[in-house]
């Protein structure tokens, strides 16, 4: 199990590795990741901003290279996807989460994740669920950690709406506009810099929480 999780990990977060797979899995392949990443807890080592960049890139013809897909259709399908996604982690948090919050650590579910996860939607509200799309590790468990915390369905699909729509639209259509320039044959320095880009918020709340900690033990 852990050679074939390590060999899927090397796979799916190589940009050769993510292209081969996009163009052989097509768009319903991408639904599924985008829907495990951002539903099913087991879900959050899944290439979400990478996956959307490199099918943004190939929505677009360069040189001899056509398009393989039509923007427009994937927008539309991993928005969707993503949307869907979001509800599931909702409806399970809702459900289960005082059953997963009892879970012991294991190679699928770490508890400091959805620790984190609930510190991060305590401290932005409503607003966590739209920034959680653009945040590794946040898009997975935030929707969960809403869900524990009985933030109201309707409430939590306005901003799931948006979230879904802004996370999907952006990085896909920066794909394309990627995708016909040179950059398109440096993809994996472009994945590397919007993956580390994507980290930026979190290193940020886990800085702020330290510092607030250590001013607060001093006084």
């Amino acid at each position: 199990m852990q050679s074939w999780l390590s060999d899927l990990w090397s796979h799916l977060h190589t940009a050769e590795g993510l292209r081969q797979l996009i163009q052989t899995g097509g768009i319903g392949v991408m639904c599924v990741i985008v829907f495990a990443e951002t539903g099913l807890l087991a879900g959050f080592f899944l290439p979400g901003d990478s996956l959307l960049v490199t099918a943004g890139v190939l929505t677009i013809a360069n040189g001899e290279r056509p398009a393989v897909f039509d923007p427009w259709a994937v927008t539309g399908a991993l928005t969707a996807a993503a949307i869907v996604g979001d509800q599931t982690g909702h409806w399970l948090g809702r459900k289960y989460g005082h059953l997963m919050a009892a879970q012991p650590d294991s190679w699928w579910y770490k508890r400091r994740h959805l620790e984190a996860a609930r510190a991060y939607f305590a401290e932005r509200g409503s607003l966590a669920i739209v920034l959680a799309r653009f945040v590794p590790l946040m898009r997975t468990f935030v929707p969960f950690a809403a869900g524990m915390g009985d933030m109201a369905p309707g409430r939590f699909f306005r901003w799931n709406l948006l979230g879904g729509i802004l996370w999907i639209h952006s990085l896909v259509w920066l794909g394309h506009l990627l995708g016909g320039t040179p950059l398109a044959d440096k993809l994996h320095k472009v994945i590397l810099i919007v993956v580390l880009i994507s980290f930026i918020p979190l290193v940020w709340a886990a800085a702020r929480r330290v510092l607030t900690s250590r001013a607060e033990t001093r006084t």
